[in-house]
């Protein structure tokens, strides 16, 4: 992914900067102009925040001044696209709420839903949403989801997800999960692939902390379903088949089932940080029918303070006939990475069958300047 500064950086202020000052050539943009020299040691949501409230401090007035400036801007400046337009729909939609009135509210949504094509408005609109949640929604559900843009449609979505990366958290949504399971169900089987990966994702948010919810939205959707139906749900179960939910994995099709496994067989009991363990298990059918199988790994990862933490990981998806055998093989890396610290010491990976996992195999994570 690339670094925060090329995405908002000097280029994208000046760019910004070239297009307000086309649409306001009578403003100053004093706070504009400084931003460059702000921007360093900022994440990307950092930075995006700071040209937010340089946009307010250089355009001060009402709400209808800025938007008029910004539709100036978004009808005339041929650049007037990109990461600049997230602090843009950030500044509309905090002036919106400052002035506190529903037309002011009304009209930043349509103004965030006329950009979003241009960069999505998902960032903005958290701030619309957590000011006034059943407004927000009400336009929504009510002209987001029939929109003939697939960018809008995919924004309802995206918009409202419970866990948005990037986002701030919206508490009312957090709080009634079941309010954007409407938004769900008119774009479940949306004709966009964009739009429907939107979806399976807010679906995947959702059984973070509301599985029955989940399951229950899932197997309404599955009694109507379409050519992509199946695939969107396997989507959004993906977090509670990892945590091995005998709901999810019922309604995909993975039913108890009674198996021999023999593993996993590690290669080396030892591995360096950097370095990578192969491990390998023999799987058999011991039922007298077919057994659809999803097979995933966890890695026991050591803690600071001794203890163990298990992450689940994705081997394969297979059916066995009776007494049919497989072998699953499979090499987990333990290079460096800035999301995830190792620590030395005691580790295990086990299988995951179904929801049911097997005994662990045990080995020694060490540093790399351990002999």
């Amino acid at each position: 992914m690339p670094f925060a500064d090329e995405l908002i950086g000097q280029h994208t202020v000046q760019s910004l900067t070239r297009a307000i000052r086309s649409a306001a050539p009578d403003a100053d943009l004093t706070a504009l102009r400084a931003a460059p020299g702000h921007l360093d040691a900022l994440s990307l949501r950092e930075r995006a925040d700071l040209l937010r409230d340089a946009l307010l401090a250089d355009l001060p007035g009402d709400y209808a001044a800025l938007a008029r400036t910004v539709r100036i801007a978004r009808d005339g400046a041929p650049d007037f696209t990109g990461w600049l337009i997230w602090p843009v729909t950030s500044a509309l939609a905090t002036r919106a709420v400052q002035e506190a009135d529903g037309a002011s509210f009304d009209d930043a949504m349509k103004l965030l839903a006329s950009l979003t094509g241009r960069l999505s408005s998902e960032f903005a609109i958290r701030t619309l949403l957590r000011h006034d949640l059943d407004r927000a929604l009400g336009v929504i559900a009510g002209d987001w989801t029939g929109s003939a843009d697939a960018h809008v449609r995919r924004l309802a979505s995206e918009g409202t997800r419970p866990y948005l990366p990037w986002a701030v958290r919206v508490p009312d949504i957090l709080a009634r999960p079941e309010g954007t399971v409407p938004i769900l169900d008119a774009l479940y089987r949306d004709e966009s692939e964009y739009v429907r990966r939107s979806v399976a994702n807010h679906l995947n948010d959702l059984s973070r902390d509301q599985p029955d919810l989940v399951i229950g939205t899932a197997r309404r959707w599955l009694g109507t379903p379409d050519a992509t139906t199946e695939r969107l749900v396997r989507q959004g179960l993906r977090t509670l088949v990892k945590r091995g939910h005998p709901g999810a994995l019922e309604l995909l099709g993975f039913a108890p089932a009674a198996l021999e496994v023999d593993g996993p067989r590690l290669e080396r009991d030892t591995v360096v940080i950097g370095g990578s363990v192969r491990f390998s298990a023999s799987i058999r059918n011991t039922g007298d029918q077919p057994a659809r199988l999803a097979i995933d790994y966890i890695v026991h990862h050591r803690k600071a303070n001794g203890g163990r933490t298990g992450k689940t990981f994705k081997l394969t998806t297979r059916t066995l006939g009776p007494d049919e055998v497989i072998q699953v093989t499979r090499e987990h890396s333990f290079r460096l990475l800035t999301t995830r610290r190792y620590h030395p010491g005691r580790h295990a990976i086990s299988l995951q069958i179904n929801g049911r996992e097997s005994d662990r195999a045990d080995f020694d994570l060490a540093a790399p300047d351990t002999p």
